[in-house]
């Protein structure tokens, strides 16, 4: 597992400016308004080939008594505890403040690793008198920064690095399975990752939107070992009302990202709406593993046809993601969760695969003789071979004489083959197609 490194510090002393300059990209809003990060933002950081997760948090204010600062206060404390090493992040222009030595002391009782960055140290050069007084803070050697210009960072990181344990994230990959549990709010996500794990562990609550962090949960059981991301409810963009329901789609989004398998829960009561496809549909275009999976199967009043009847109809509403298995289950009872541990093996275990190049050739030319490639205007397609480019998901390159001639129903076919002869189930798969030409470029 990547060790933890947490941005903190007071409003307004640049903790997002400097999270997007160490992730390389801008995934935290910054704006001068104090207060506009209110919640946990995640990103991966690099440096001398070790790589971390960076936490940006609100900014800290411990005295005050408002309620939305109180929460960002519950935030980023949960931040620290998780945290291998923290940033604390201060304002050379306005100096030691009385915010920043209660800060200085909340850190100081965690007994985590600090490393002090004194921020907006824009002029290169000799330090600045101001500079000396964060010594006064008690948390060791400042390092100078200015997270705008970027100058400064790389000694920080260096410090970063010092207080990361070795090999940390040297866990090997692929024996623990991801798997984000997404879905539109109330349909039992919260639910669900408390029944697999075999205790409450997140709060579950009728009133849609409870769950606003994508928490991460490591399960071990007779069929592996797991790590559950129950997500917020991804609701329409239409409906999204504040920002920090606005950070809690972005966040369910990258859980997505993060995952091998994506759990897509339906509420089994209400049956399929437009959103619950817009919601797999995220996942499916993330390249992901898939199953389908319709909850609170309990609670639904059904004869020996109904569950035939809603089969069929949830296939034809997921026709573009007809390789998702459906499966019928009910977090509350624990009804069929054993097969869905088996579904997630499989979809992670097809999501992987790797073809070898000679074995998707033979694949090619049974196709191929088996029916034949399409003809336009008197010329016929030809396919000269096909390898595996990447895994996650499952994508291979066709070269061809001329791409407009491979038309999509015929790669459906070629597709369907592969499928059927490797077992390429819960996953989807990518066809990608090159001219001969464009091979040397």
């Amino acid at each position: 597992m990547k060790p933890i490194v947490a941005i903190v510090g007071r409003p307004n002393v640049g903790k997002s400016t400097l999270f997007n300059k160490i992730v390389g990209r801008r995934l935290s809003i910054v704006e001068d308004t104090p207060g506009v990060t209110r919640d946990r933002i995640f990103g991966d950081g690099e440096w001398c080939g070790r790589t971390f997760s960076l936490v940006d948090t609100g900014g800290l204010e411990p005295a005050s008594k408002d309620v939305l600062l109180s929460q960002m206060r519950e935030q980023v404390q949960i931040a620290i505890d998780a945290a291998s090493a923290i940033v604390f992040v201060t304002d050379l222009r306005s100096g030691v403040t009385a915010t920043d030595q209660e800060v200085a002391q909340l850190l100081q009782k965690s007994g985590r690793p600090v490393v002090l960055c004194v921020n907006k140290c824009d002029s290169v050069g000799e330090p600045p008198a101001e500079f000396y007084e964060f010594y006064n803070l008690g948390l060791g050697d400042p390092v100078m920064v200015s997270s705008v210009h970027g100058h400064g960072t790389g000694d920080l990181l260096d410090r970063v690095l010092e207080c990361l344990p070795e090999g940390a994230e040297e866990e090997p990959e692929g024996e623990i399975i991801k798997v984000a549990v997404i879905g539109k709010p109330n349909v039992g996500k919260s639910s669900l990752v408390n029944r697999v794990a075999g205790e409450n562990r997140c709060i579950v609550s009728d009133i849609a939107g409870t769950t606003r962090d994508a928490v991460d949960m490591t399960i071990e059981n007779q069929h592996g070992t797991f790590t559950f991301i129950d997500t917020a409810g991804l609701r329409k963009k239409s409906k999204v009302e504040d920002s920090i329901e606005y950070y809690s789609n972005l966040r369910a989004e990258m859980a997505v990202e993060r995952a091998d398998v994506c759990l897509i829960l339906i509420d089994g009561t209400v049956g399929f709406t437009e959103q619950d496809s817009k919601v797999a549909g995220i996942a499916h275009e993330a390249g992901k593993g898939c199953i389908v999976c319709v909850n609170k199967w309990d609670a639904v009043e059904k004869d020996d046809k109904t569950m035939d009847q809603m089969r069929l109809k949830l296939s034809e509403d997921f026709s573009f993601m007809s390789y998702a298995p459906i499966i019928f289950i009910s977090a509350k009872t624990g009804q069929r969760l054993d097969r869905m541990f088996e579904l997630i093996k499989l979809a992670a275990m097809s999501n992987a695969m790797r073809v070898t190049t000679g074995a998707l050739n033979d694949v090619l030319a049974q196709a191929t003789a088996r029916v034949q490639p399409p003809t336009d205007k008197g010329r016929r397609l030809k396919i000269y071979y096909m390898t595996q480019a990447s895994t996650k998901p499952p994508t291979f390159v066709c070269f061809v004489n001329d791409h407009e001639l491979f038309h999509f129903s015929y790669q459906r076919y070629i597709v369907n083959r592969i499928r059927e002869t490797f077992g390429l189930d819960c996953t989807p798969v990518r066809l990608m197609i090159r001219d001969k030409k464009d091979e040397k470029d």
